[in-house]
């Protein structure tokens, strides 16, 4: 008897200096797909109305300093509803490559995996800023909406990345379903 997957995400980020060789490979680690993934599913398994949209961006925010101390990162919970950072970069759909994977392969049929490609290039986010004093990484979060709100479908803390005005860091995401 085959056993379904149980839902999970996994990502893996790569930073590279200005004139791109790698400088950083985080490699492969899990994530948390939080509880609105699981509302938003139903949505569209239920057929909802035009209030229900698949992924609209990638946020990404500082976290809180404190997570770089011990006991250091607290795990992420299911329940997360928004970033820690109140004040997060986003980066919209239109930046975001999503593509089906078959295994590794992409795919260009719906299969149960669901690959996204995200490159914050140089200058992005364009930190320090009037809410953020450095340009250090610790959380990000795919965001989906649902009844016209904006709602958290996966989310990460992660060590701090500091990340320079020159260089460039690629996030690749993976859900499984």
């Amino acid at each position: 008897m085959e056993h379904a997957t149980e839902l999970h995400g996994m990502y893996r980020d790569v930073m590279r200096d200005a004139s791109g060789p790698i400088i950083w490979d985080a490699g492969w680690r899990k994530n948390t797909i939080v509880g609105d993934c699981r509302r938003l599913l139903a949505a569209f398994m239920h057929g909802a109305p035009t209030g229900a949209l698949g992924i609209q961006g990638l946020l990404v925010g500082a976290g809180l300093d404190a997570w770089d101390l011990p006991p250091g990162i607290p795990p992420a919970p299911a329940t997360q509803a928004a970033l820690v950072d109140a004040h997060p970069f986003t980066l919209p759909r239109t930046s975001l490559q999503l593509s089906y994977l078959t295994g590794s392969t992409v795919s260009g049929i719906p299969t149960n995996r669901l690959q996204i490609l995200a490159h914050l290039g140089p200058n992005t986010p364009s930190w320090p800023d009037s809410n953020h004093p450095s340009a250090v990484l610790r959380e990000f979060g795919l965001v989906a909406q649902l009844d016209s709100t904006p709602v958290l479908v996966n989310y990460v803390r992660h060590t701090a990345i500091a990340k320079d005005p020159s260089s460039s860091l690629d996030r690749t995401i993976v859900l499984v379903f």
